[in-house]
């Protein structure tokens, strides 16, 4: 059995079925670019049928990106693999990804069939699209909740069709680690045929076990797992990537299995995923939160000193991330500031650079220790800034006892400006008032979320909003010291993301 592990990333096409999340073709291809860098063996890069726009981008990454297969789903339907065939027919190694639901409670509620059916459209999806792919992946959705004999037989129909791929998922995420693992060896064995091509597993984390799962698949011969960046993805996600990256690297003594990641590009592709998708990245999360190699205890500190070993079974520089902290402050100058920016990895000129200094220097004054973490969130927000429609050059806000909480903005977009005032509960709902009602748009509050970027009484607040307009869901993000201006243009970050998706449509 090989020890090689594929490494099948979908944070392109799972990963932006988040609720809230909505990226552009530019996004998707500076994702796909990255992806690339790390190593991935394929690139899911969207459901063309979905949308014109998922189509385009599709069709953008896989006319552009080299060196990973880039792979598009489509149902077991002609239509949709045609459109998906379309998407990827520029990409330099092709795969289709066609589907068919397998489970009893799928089949009867969800597609109103018979197995019987269900067995013809997977071999005719699959025969239809070996005549114009010679890479297509076959996946029998809610594989864990199917009965074993008619799920062997759908496998095996789908082979005997010209699939090259079989993917097995867990799609609700119900399994459990010792089943999942049981069920790929019952069907390498009960379906001699799966030798003869590559055997993947997509889990979801609805009980926390996606990765569990995922590496149980493994031990028992899957060759290929099918992964997010942090884990993103329907419900509470998908799979994590750099941990079942990480605990085959780790433990390879162990498992005997190894991928074909450049590990050290873990850490960059973990925080471009989630600044461009808006989806914080929880503190305490495995190989890439920002405690994962941090150490607070006196004894932990300790032993550290002494050994780095003690307390870490990682190199930190394995996943791309610097021990070291080099703190900046006030006194700090343009080429301190610029040796920081090399040091992380970013290369800014011109205006970008003076706008990223200024923003540094500002909050020098109000924060006495500038971490990476700063840095990172400050040209992360100067990206955002660079890409609305409206900005935001003014804001006042404040709160005399026995009045209403009080707001004032200024709003610019190409020399246009407004202004507006507003009352509120708060300072923070007052500049969100005042924002809405000078774009004249009404936005229902989903979900208000703060986090602090480091420690400390002087840290940055990065401030996360989630906004129902219509029946669509948006997200914004913003940050500053001041929770009110970061909630602001958190706020306007999110209308600017909806007015955008309006023009696009012609609305």
């Amino acid at each position: 059995m090989s020890e090689r592990v594929y490494i099948f990333d979908t944070t392109l096409r799972d990963g932006e079925q988040s609720p809230g999340i909505s990226l552009s073709v530019r996004d998707k291809l500076e994702i796909a670019e990255q992806l690339v860098r790390l190593g991935v063996d394929v690139i899911e890069a969207g459901f063309p049928v979905t949308s014109q726009g998922d189509f385009e981008a599709v069709s953008t990454v896989a006319r552009t990106i080299r060196g990973a297969t880039v792979a598009a789903l489509a149902r077991a339907l002609k239509g949709d693999i045609d459109r998906a065939l379309a998407a990827v027919e520029k990409a330099e190694r092709p795969r289709l990804h066609t589907f068919i639901a397998t489970s009893d409670v799928h089949i009867r509620h969800k597609l109103g069939k018979s197995r019987e059916e269900v067995l013809h459209m997977a071999a005719e999806a699959v025969s239809y699209a070996r005549r114009f792919c010679d890479d297509v992946e076959f996946s029998p959705e809610d594989a864990t909740r199917s009965d074993f004999d008619f799920l062997c037989k759908v496998v095996q129909v789908a082979i005997e069709a010209g699939a090259t791929v079989i993917n097995i998922p867990d799609t609700v995420g119900y399994a459990l680690p010792d089943e999942f693992g049981s069920l790929i060896a019952r069907l390498r064995e009960a379906v001699p045929a799966l030798d003869s091509v590559v055997l993947s597993v997509h889990c979801h984390n609805d009980l926390g076990l996606a990765v569990a799962n995922s590496l149980a698949a493994i031990v028992n011969g899957a060759n290929q797992v099918e992964c997010t960046v942090n884990g993103i993805g329907e419900r509470a996600g998908n799979a994590a990537m750099e941990e079942i990256v990480m605990i085959l690297d780790t433990r390879y003594n162990t498992l005997g299995k190894k991928t074909g990641i450049r590990t050290e590009e873990i850490y960059r592709t973990s925080r471009l995923v989630s600044n461009l998708t808006n989806y914080p990245i929880q503190f305490n999360k495995a190989i890439v939160g920002a405690n994962a190699f941090a150490h607070s205890s006196g004894i932990h500190t300790d032993g550290m000193l002494k050994d780095r070993t003690t307390y870490e079974i990682i190199d930190p520089a394995r996943i791309g991330l610097k021990r070291s902290l080099f703190v900046l402050g006030k006194t700090s100058g343009r080429h301190a500031f610029r040796a920081k920016l090399e040091e992380l990895g970013y290369d800014l000129e011109g205006d970008e650079f003076e706008k990223a200094f200024q923003r540094f220097k500002d909050l020098a004054d109000k924060k006495a220790e500038i971490t990476d973490d700063d840095i990172v969130a400050i040209l992360a927000d100067e990206a955002r800034a660079a890409e609305e429609k409206w900005k935001l050059v003014e804001l006042e806000a404040h709160h005399i006892p026995g009045r209403n909480p009080f707001a004032r903005v200024v709003l610019e977009r190409n020399g246009e400006r407004l202004e507006r005032s507003a009352e509120g509960d708060g300072q923070v709902d007052a500049a969100c008032r005042a924002i809405s009602q000078a774009l004249g748009i009404d936005a229902q509050l989903v979900s208000f979320n703060v986090k602090s970027i480091t420690g400390g009484l002087d840290a940055q607040g990065d401030v996360t909003i989630s906004l129902e307009i219509g029946d669509r869901i948006v997200i914004g993000r913003g940050v500053s010291t001041d929770i009110v201006e970061a909630s602001a243009r958190a706020y306007l970050n999110a209308l600017n993301k909806y007015l955008s998706w309006s023009e696009e449509r012609g609305s």
